[in-house]
């Protein structure tokens, strides 16, 4: 299946599934994927390893300038964003100046458009991090990812680039952000290292509802496929099975999206 990246800093305004109005910020860089994560359904295809020693990443500047010309046109026009979200070819957590950057879309967030949100989508893979956690406690909406409640699922569905990846780490940094954090879920189901899975049955909704428990986030989003992806081998779940387990989450007392 056809996959794509963003080929700049600053894309759309579009209609997001989960926050309205998305103006797009991608600080990563623009002719490859970067990620900790190789997720068999991302969007942006799987990483290519070869262009890893190639990175650069815009920097501080470039993406404030971008920022601030886009949305000084948008306010010329009466656009208005409902989210400034960060997204983009892969991880944005993974830029040096993560912090900073978040600093200055916050500052000009304020000056043009003080009520949109500010989203950041993020793996969870750098909350480990002091710097990332301080930058993401900054914005409006932190989307942290959970697919799954179990190593060798989210090995499957996910792909940790790193050996060191753990589930019980990954909910300890969860955990510190004392509810502050929505987390984000995609269910499906299918073939991953010629193995099946699915995240949907009652056993592994069981296990990952635990850790909603404990997590305690103030809202929960979960989606299945809606875009092409880099593996053949995966399908998309009903809505009539995402709500079955939105309901669950409800059950819980937290908010959840289905989208």
């Amino acid at each position: 299946m056809s996959t794509f990246l963003h080929n700049q800093i600053i894309f759309g305004p579009i209609k997001s599934r989960r926050l309205g109005v998305s103006l797009g910020i991608n600080i990563l860089p623009v002719h490859h994927k970067i990620c900790s994560f190789n997720c068999i359904y991302c969007e942006c295809g799987f990483n290519d390893e070869k262009h890893f020693s190639e990175n650069r990443f815009p920097t501080r500047n470039e993406i404030k300038s971008a920022l601030e010309s886009q949305l000084q046109e948008m306010l010329s026009k009466n656009e208005i964003p409902d989210s400034i979200t960060f997204s983009g070819n892969g991880e944005p957590t993974l830029h040096p100046e993560f912090e900073g950057i978040i600093d200055d879309t916050v500052a000009l967030r304020n000056q043009y458009f003080p009520q949109a949100k500010i989203s950041v989508l993020s793996n969870s893979t750098r909350i480990d991090r002091k710097s990332v956690r301080q930058a993401l406690s900054k914005v409006d909406n932190n989307i942290l990812k959970l697919d799954a409640a179990t190593d060798e699922l989210i090995q499957l569905i996910d792909q940790p680039c790193s050996s060191n990846f753990n589930i019980h780490s990954l909910i300890e940094n969860l955990k510190s952000f004392d509810g502050n954090l929505i987390i984000q879920t995609i269910f499906l189901r299918g073939y991953s290292q010629e193995k099946k899975f699915d995240n949907t049955n009652e056993e592994n909704v069981s296990q990952w509802l635990e850790l909603i428990k404990i997590i305690r986030p103030k809202q929960v989003m979960i989606y299945s496929l809606a875009r092409d992806t880099p593996s053949k081998t995966i399908e998309e779940i009903s809505h009539e099975e995402m709500e079955r387990i939105a309901e669950k989450v409800r059950n819980l007392g937290i908010s959840v999206l289905v989208s």
